[in-house]
């Protein structure tokens, strides 16, 4: 990821903290950049397209409940705790 400006960049902008204002389509669109680079499937997307007007919304934990996208799950550091 050091190797890449723009992905460490994304990186840090899917990792917004929850409740920001804006976060959630901050997420959103860092996501987008993720999923045209093959790193993540279509219905994790999908979750945070619907997350995306959600500031306060984690949506890991919902990724997680649905069975998808584990490998990003993996990414993330998310366990489903």
């Amino acid at each position: 990821m050091e190797d890449d400006p723009e992905r460490a960049e994304q990186w840090a902008l899917v990792n917004t903290p929850l409740g920001v204002e804006w976060s959630g389509r901050t997420r959103y669109a860092a996501a987008m950049f993720f999923y045209r680079r093959g790193e993540m499937d279509a219905g994790t997307l999908e979750v945070y397209r619907i997350c995306a007007r959600l500031d306060a919304e984690n949506p890991l934990p919902i990724v997680h409940e649905r069975g998808i996208g584990k490998g990003w799950l993996s990414q993330m550091g998310f366990d489903g705790l």
